[in-house]
This record gives structure tokens, C-alpha cells and sequence, in this order.
């Protein structure tokens, strides 16, 4: 019979896909994935957004018996006759989009990570039906919403991990069922309320990190009856001026007690107890009274109690304790002497360092000899003795500790051909590079330390030291230490291989990335930032999925049986694809220009930009400057925000964007603003702040304000936008000057706190040299405003701390004034200097305030005055600059009711003293406490503004 071409290649096509049927029903009788979990992951896939493509082989495929890339399986079939998902491990492959409730129905899931992505969104309740769940790792994504209650009834749950989002609301009670856990990681985002006092119930927790979030409240008693608790660390909360529960003394197993930064008032409690207390961080919060008397654990190595308002003498204990790396008792009232035996008695190797850091105290002298050894460093600048010529060469400015560290390996020019590297051995070898972080190590300075964590991580391992290379470590906030490490192939002479076998790659990696490296006490927590594999072993290594023999017949005959069909229908795909691709591809060009993950800082698409400003309707616009024009914005998730769009003209290289964002993310303090992102996209630049609703200190100065601001909001605001500056100096890694201070680029948030922002004029403090020396300037092109400028800087290029202060100066005198620098050609620190001079301080305030204390107002010009000295060695440091200024504060009156000088004025403009009353005085003091959080979501401070 004959038959046409056509049909003829109609009965071909029907063979093939019979041929097909009968291969794909083979492969089924050789194990295969649960249905409803394969449904679940290709739902999961679909709320994903994967611009890299790195879950392309789940568009085919079984999940098991395919080896779709992070999915990991039961080895065998189970009872029900199917392979099960077990581990969902997605690590840093720039993801996002949102998490689908469908995870809820991988019900035999161990591992759930999506560490170290981009994913948005609320963290799904379905989560807590998964009762076989042991590690949950969602840290460094920008997750919001409340934390859910079904998260606390996952009976096997060893590892909570969702630090670094921006995740708010309070810690559910239902946590309190987590019998099994060992590792609560919730720092670094908006977490509210009361600590629970119910976790407390938590034998088997060892870990408990909430540092870095708006927590309030009181410090539960409770948490001292943790039996395993070793490491508590809730920096930078605020916890209302509560008390450290004397309690906390009892607590034998602690570690490491860090409350930097909490708003903690009242005594120190004794907590000589804690046999094995290896670091002590209370600084920055208001705590009085003495150091206790008895003696702190021998296994100490770091005590911070700076920043306080601690009386009383330095304890002598502090002379015995052997591994001490870092005392810093600054910025308090001790009194009395030095005792030299703090470095005298202690015995340091070449690595070892020690701080001592007691500057801005009232030490009189030094007990002893001043003769120091190399390795230590000793700073008292700030204290009475510093007059006396002896002591000079301690009040110079503070040194620093923990210093970064970078390794090189000194082999034999010829290099090794790519992608080869030379081992520690100088052995031609492919490494494998894993970039690390130690949480909460439990020291100050590593390189004590290094030699202990070569041994440590290649024990845990199970290779040897010389296969370890430590390229560099960095300190970062937190304080954290990142290390960049290489793990290279064993060297044994002739017999040695120059790569990793697959079993070793996937020992290694699966070691890291499933916590199954040992704990320690002194390294305390890690994390696995990255484990990028190299091209040789990265197609062996794809998955880390697990399948039986049987499993893998299923592959052969699934693969076979796929490429069949794909070959039939491919000439009628191929130029679709094509065209979608190209279009693809050129969608994403700009969309992916900036890849670089940086914590904390979302990147947008242009799209959502526009959303967000209605197109950049002129009627979001809310302000503009010579970069462009800011527009207030509303995110998809309901955020408001600030967006900063850069004109045509004023667009930057891609490098040097890149540069600014990476600078600005590191910059996290209540007194700074927050950057949220940026767009880099489709030929525009945009920055994304969060929004802060009152307008800036200039317009609120501004005689067309309907609300004038009281004296002591002025003083408050003056102290806050200090301590930003101070941190910018002092905190920020690298250091920071800001170069543009003035009165319209401090904002003012709901409450009325000072928030510096604009920071595209700054620039990097000046780092030491090739000898060591760090210069005193930064040599640059004269930028900023006038009237606000640091004459010096001006004429000389030499941009100092001192620029920044002088430019505070001149805000300060705006908020004295209320009159811009410059008005109708009259310069404002000439202006009030005159005044000064002549005795007729008053005439120069502020009308608008009505009344003030006269003595507190008169401090606060002469400060502003010599802030704005000519000379920087003549103005005070900012540290100085804040420390007055909370003098002043802490001086003035809490209510009206409290007795002092005042000065008023009248309608006519006089000037008068008077006491105050209550009939006369209008409310002068902000009912908030200056020391209350006022963070915003995802805003997360560094120091204590104080």
C-alpha cells in the first residue's frame, strides 16, 4: 500500500513516542519520586525567580533519579514504594522570589536551606508540618512578616537559622517547645517585644543570638536556669533602661555574655561564678556604680565595659588574668591609678596582643613602671595624667586590635597552569575555596588563635594541617570574623593526586553545609558563606543527591527515553527557543551587571522602581539635589521608602556605583540612614533608603516651620547626629569621613531622632602605609558646601575628622540660631562669635524656642564655637564633641518641676532669668527617652548612641 511522505513521517513520529512510552514506563519500576513531592518542587520552583538558570534540570526529569541540582534523597525506596526528598539545599545561588507553602508537603525533608539568596516574602506556616525537619536555614535573604507559631512544634529541630532578614514582630511562645534545639540564630533583623521567658524551658539550646534587633522589655531572670546555654549575645536592643538580673552571675556554662549597646542601666552583677566566661561585652549603656571586686574567669580574653558611667578604681584582679587580649574601660569615671601590672605580670608570645583602652576616664597616674612591652598597646588619652609630660606617649589616639589578616605561599616563580594553584607544600594542585564565618568567636584578636583553628578545622575534617590554607580574614560588624579559606588534594610525594576524588569533594562540602563539623568553644558558631566548586569538579558534584543501583537504571532509561523524544520535536523547537533566549538574554543584560552579593542590600529591577512612584509621578517626587531627584516610594511588601534617582548626566561608572553601595551597606546605626537597595538597571542608577517622614533639620530650622523644635530637642538631635558621625570615625570598617555635614542632610524621623544620610561626597579615612603609619589626612579635591566647609580643608585639600566636626559646628550654631551659615552675605560663625565675644551670648538664640535653660544653652554655643576653630588641632574630636553633649543633657532638668536657670523670652524679644514653674514654662524635654530604639525595619545599629 502505498503510502505519502507525510504520513509516512506521521507513522515515524508514532513509533517514536510509542517507543518512548515503553521506555518511561520501564523506568518507573526503578524507584521514582513521591508525586505530591515532585508537584511541591516544581511549585517551589515556579515562586522562584532564577536569573542564573541553576534549577534548570528541574524542568526535566525525576527529582531523584535526574539529579536536579540541591535536591537530596532517600538512598532506597521507603515502605510506600517511593524515594523521598530529604535535603533542599539551595546556598547562595542568587534566588528570589518567595517561598511556597507547598514546602509543607516535603514530609520527610531534613535540610531546608536557602541560605544566602534574595528571597522576599513571608516564611511559610506550612513549614512546621515537616516533623522529620532538623536544620532550618533561611539567614541572608530579605524574608519579613512575623515569625510563625507552627515553627515551634518541629520536634526534631536542631538548628534555627533566619539571621540577616528583615524579619519582625515578636518571638513566639510556642518556641518554647523546641526541646531538641541547640541554635537559635534570629540576629540581624525586627524582631519586637519581650524576650519569652518560656525559652528558658530550652535544656538542650547552646546558642542563643538575638543581637541586632529592636527587642525591648526586661532581661528574663529565667534565662539563667538554661542548663547548656554558652554563648547569649543581644547587642544593640533596647531593653528600657532595665537591669542585667544578678542571676546571670549563675550561669555555669556560659561562654560569652555580649549586651553592647541595650540601654542597660544599674549595677554590674558579679560574675566571677561563670568558671569558663571567655568574653564580656556590656559596653555602651548607661550602667554605674563599681567593676566588681572578684575576680573574672582565667579563660577571659576579651572585657569590654566602655562607654558606661562605672566609678570607682580599676580592679587589681585584672593583673592575673592570662589570656587577655583586649580591656577597654573608656569613656567612663574611674578614678585613682594604673596599675602597671596589668601588663607586668603577663607573659605573651609573638603572636599575642593586648589592648588597653582606658581613655576619657579621671586616672591620675600609672602605679609602677611605664615600660611597656612591644606587644602591647595602652591608651589614656582623655584623663587627668595626660598632662604630665611623662605619660605622653599614651594620649595619642587609640590603637586598634584584631587586626585583618592576608597569607601568601612563597613558591617557585613559574606559576601553576590555571586552573591549578600551589599548596602549601608548593605542589601543583585544584583547590577547593570555601569562604567562612565564625558567628561569635570568642576572642578579639585571631592571630592567637590561628594556629588553634588550623588544628581544630582539619581534625573536624579529617586532613591533614598542610592541606589547609588560610588566604585572608576579615573582621566585620558583629563583631564576626570571615575567612577565606583553600582545602587542597594531600601531598605524598610521587604518589600524590592533583585533584580531589569525588567522594572527598562530597565529604567535604557536605561536612560544611550540613553542620557536621564538631562545636568549639573559643570559635564558637560558624557559617558557610560560599563553596564554589571549580569547572573539574563541579560536573561530578552537581547534586548531592543520594540514589541506589536500581535508582540508577532509572536514570540510564529515563535519559534515554528523554533524549528520544526531545530529538523528535527538536527542529520544530530550536528556532523558538532561539528567538526566546536572545530575548531572554537581552532582558537580563543590565539586570544582572551588578552580581555581587552583598549583605543586608537588595538589588531592584527597574520595574518595581517605577511601580513603586507611580511611574516617578511628579507627585511622589520629594526632593532634588545635583545627583537627581528623590522620590517617595511604596514596595511591592508594603515598604515606604526613599529612592534617589540619578539624572542622566550624573550617572556613574559601574565600578564606582558598585564602590558606593558596598560602602553604604556596611554603615548600620540608629543615627545613619539606611540604605535598602539600589537599581542598576536599563542605563539608570537608583539608591533606596528608608523613608524617614518629618523632612530634614534645615527645613524644620526654617522660620516657615509651624513647629518649632524645644531647646532640649535641639540638644537631642545635636547628640545624635554626633554619634553618627562618631561612629562613621570610630566604628565604621574601614573608617569614614562624611564631608558634607549640614543641617538639610540630617533627617528627621517620626520621633524626631537625627538620622546623617547623603553620604556620596565621603570617603575612606586614610589607611596605614607600607611602613605602618597611618597618615593624619586624606589628600582630595575640595567638595562639599559652603558656609559649612573646614577653611583648612579648603586650603590645603587635607580632609581630616576635624572637617567633619567643624561642619557640625556650624549645625550646631543653626540649632542655637535657627538661621542657615550664610544669610543676606552675613556668615553665621563670624556673627555669633562677635556676640560671644561681647557678653550678649542670648541675643544670638533662637526666638521660636521661648524658653531654655540659659547655663546648658551656653555650654552648648561654646562647644559649637570651638568646633568651628580655624585650626583642627584647636576643635575636640567627635568623641569629645558627644561626650559634652551628654553632659549637658544628663545636667538639665528631667521635668519642669526641677529647679534651675532659665532663660525665656519675652514677645518683645528681652531676654530674662527666671526659676521656672509650671504656669510660666511651657513642657521643655521630649517625653521619649533619648535612649529609646527607634529602629526602623532592617535598620540595625552598630555602636550605642549614647
Amino acid at each position: 500500500m502505498y503510502l505519502s511522505k507525510g504520513v509516512k513521517c506521521e507513522v515515524f513520529l508514532c513509533l517514536i513516542w510509542f517507543c518512548c512510552y515503553l521506555l518511561l514506563a520501564a523506568s518507573q519500576n526503578n524507584g521514582v519520586t513521591r508525586p505530591t513531592e515532585v508537584d511541591a518542587l516544581r511549585i517551589i520552583k515556579g515562586r522562584l525567580i532564577d536569573i542564573n538558570g541553576n534549577l534548570s534540570s528541574w524542568s526535566h526529569g525525576d527529582p531523584c533519579t535526574s539529579k536536579w541540582t540541591g535536591v537530596g534523597c532517600s538512598n532506597t525506596t521507603l515502605v510506600d514504594g517511593y524515594l523521598h526528598v530529604q535535603k533542599l539545599q539551595l546556598l547562595n545561588m542568587n534566588l528570589s522570589g518567595t517561598l511556597a507553602p507547598e514546602i509543607g508537603s516535603l514530609s520527610y525533608l531534613q535540610i531546608l536551606d536557602f541560605m544566602w539568596n534574595n528571597i522576599s516574602g513571608s516564611i511559610p506556616k506550612e513549614i512546621g508540618n515537616i516533623k522529620t525537619l532538623k536544620l532550618l536555614l533561611l539567614n541572608g535573604n530579605e524574608l519579613t512578616g512575623p515569625l510563625p507559631v507552627e515553627l515551634g512544634y518541629l520536634p526534631n529541630l536542631d538548628r534555627l537559622q533566619i539571621d540577616q532578614n528583615k524579619i519582625n514582630g515578636s518571638i513566639p511562645t510556642s518556641f518554647a517547645n523546641l526541646n531538641s534545639t541547640q541554635h537559635f540564630h534570629m540576629n540581624n533583623n525586627s524582631l519586637s517585644g519581650q524576650i519569652p521567658k518560656e525559652i528558658s524551658r530550652l535544656g538542650s539550646l547552646i546558642h542563643l543570638l538575638l543581637d541586632n534587633n529592636n527587642l525591648s522589655g526586661y532581661l528574663p531572670t529565667e534565662l539563667s536556669e538554661m542548663p547548656s546555654l554558652k554563648i547569649l549575645q543581644l547587642d544593640n536592643n533596647n531593653f528600657g533602661g532595665n537591669s542585667i538580673p544578678d542571676s546571670y552571675g549563675n550561669m555555669s556554662k556560659l561562654l560569652k555574655l555580649s549586651l553592647r549597646n541595650c540601654n542597660l542601666k544599674g549595677h554590674i552583677p558579679d560574675l566571677s561564678k561563670i568558671p569558663h566566661l571567655g568574653y564580656l561585652d556590656i559596653s555602651f549603656n548607661q550602667l554605674n556604680g563599681t567593676i566588681p571586686p572578684n575576680k573574672l574567669s582565667e579563660d577571659i580574653t576579651t572585657i569590654d565595659l566602655s562607654y558606661n558611667k562605672l566609678t570607682g578604681t580599676i580592679p587589681s584582679y585584672f593583673s592575673d588574668l592570662p589570656l587577655l587580649q583586649k580591656l577597654s574601660l573608656a569613656n567612663n569615671s574611674l578614678s585613682g591609678n594604673v596599675p602597671s601590672t596589668i601588663w607586668q605580670n603577663k607573659i605573651l608570645n609573638a603572636t599575642d596582643k593586648l589592648l588597653l583602652d582606658l581613655q576619657n576616664n579621671q586616672l591620675m597616674s600609672i602605679s609602677g613602671s611605664t615600660n611597656l612591652p612591644p606587644n602591647v598597646s595602652l591608651a589614656l588619652e582623655g584623663n587627668p595624667l595626660c598632662s604630665n609630660v611623662t605619660f605622653a606617649q599614651f594620649c595619642g589616639s587609640e590603637s586598634t586590635v584584631g587586626a585583618n589578616g592576608h597569607s601568601n605561599v612563597s613558591c617557585p616563580r613559574q606559576a601553576c597552569p590555571p586552573p591549578y594553584e600551589y599548596s602549601v607544600e608548593c605542589f601543583c594542585a585544584v583547590p577547593l575555596s570555601i569562604v567562612y564565618r565564625l558567628k561569635s568567636p570568642g576572642f578579639s584578636d585571631f592571630r592567637t588563635y590561628v594556629k588553634t583553628f588550623g588544628s581544630y578545622l582539619t581534625n573536624t575534617l579529617n586532613i591533614h594541617l598542610n592541606q589547609l590554607f588560610i588566604v585572608s580574614f576579615t573582621w566585620e560588624e558583629g563583631p564576626r570574623l570571615t575567612m577565606f579559606l583553600k582545602l587542597f588534594p594531600e601531598f605524598v610525594g610521587d604518589r600524590s593526586s592533583h585533584t580531589f576524588n569525588t567522594s572527598e569533594v562530597l565529604r567535604i562540602r557536605s561536612s560544611f553545609i550540613e553542620w557536621d563539623m564538631m562545636d568549639n568553644d573559643i570559635f564558637g558558631p560558624y557559617e558557610l558563606l560560599d563553596f564554589p566548586l571549580p569547572d573539574t569538579y563541579r560536573d561530578e558534584n552537581s547534586s548531592s543527591s543520594g540514589i541506589s543501583k536500581g535508582a540508577l537504571a532509572g536514570i540510564i532509561l529515563g535519559a534515554l527515553a528523554s533524549a528520544i523524544a526531545s530529538s523528535a520535536i527538536v527542529t520544530l523547537l530550536v528556532l523558538r527557543t532561539r528567538l526566546r533566549n536572545y530575548r531572554a538574554l537581552s532582558k537580563r543584560h543590565h539586570a544582572s551587571r551588578i552580581s555581587i552579593k552583598i549583605d543586608g542590600i537588595r538589588s531592584f529591577l527597574y520595574e518595581a522602581m517605577a511601580s513603586a512612584t507611580d511611574n516617578f509621578n511628579n507627585s511622589a517626587q520629594i526632593g532634588q539635589g545635583g545627583y537627581g531627584k528623590v522620590y517617595k516610594g511604596t514596595l511591592s511588601d508594603g515598604t515606604v521608602v526613599a529612592i534617589k534617582r540619578a539624572q542622566e548626566g550624573s550617572l556613574q561608572g559601574e565600578k564606582e556605583f558598585l564602590t558606593e553601595i558596598q560602602l553604604l551597606s556596611r554603615l548600620h546605626h540608629r543615627h545613619l540612614l539606611s540604605l535598602i537597595g539600589y537599581c542598576d538597571e536599563e542605563g539608570e542608577q537608583m539608591l533606596v533608603y528608608e523613608y524617614i517622614p518629618n523632612g530634614n533639620l534645615r527645613d524644620r530650622l526654617s522660620a516657615y516651620s509651624k513647629e518649632p523644635l524645644t531647646f532640649s530637642m535641639r540638644v537631642k538631635i545635636a547628640m545624635e547626629s554626633a554619634k553618627g558621625l562618631l561612629y562613621l570615625h570610630t566604628e565604621a570598617d574601614p573608617p569614614i569621613f562624611h564631608r558634607d555635614v549640614k543641617a538639610s542632610n540630617i533627617l528627621l524621623d517620626s520621633r524626631l531622632s537625627a538620622k546623617v544620610s547623603d553620604f556620596g561626597l565621603s570617603r575612606l579615612a586614610p589607611v596605614p602605609d607600607v611602613e605602618g603609619v597611618v597618615p593624619g589626612h586624606v589628600s582630595t579635591v575640595v567638595k562639599g558646601t559652603p558656609g559649612y566647609l573646614d577653611p583648612e580643608y579648603f586650603l590645603t585639600r587635607k580632609l581630616t575628622d576635624k572637617s567633619d566636626v567643624y561642619s557640625l559646628g556650624v549645625v550646631f550654631l543653626e540649632l542655637l540660631t535657627g538661621k542657615p551659615p550664610i544669610s543676606h552675605g552675613k556668615n553665621i560663625i563670624r556673627e555669633v562669635s562677635v556676640e560671644y565675644q561681647a557678653g550678649g551670648v542670648f541675643s544670638v538664640i533662637d526666638k521660636r524656642m521661648e524658653s531654655y535653660p540659659s547655663e546648658h544653652a551656653e555650654k552648648f554655643l561654646t562647644l559649637a564655637l570651638k568646633c568651628c576653630k580655624d585650626s583642627p588641632d584647636a576643635r575636640p574630636k567627635m568623641a569629645e564633641v558627644v561626650r559634652e553633649l551628654e553632659n549637658i543633657w544628663s545636667m538639665m532638668p528631667e521635668t519642669n518641676a526641677k529647679g534651675g536657670d532659665y532663660a525665656a523670652s519675652s514677645d518683645s524679644g528681652s531676654i530674662f532669668s527666671s526659676l521656672p514653674s509650671s504656669s510660666t514654662i511651657k513642657t521643655l524635654f521630649v517625653s521619649s527617652d533619648v535612649f529609646g530604639s527607634d529602629l526602623v525595619s532592617g535598620d540595625i545599629p552598630n555602636i550605642k548612641p549614647r
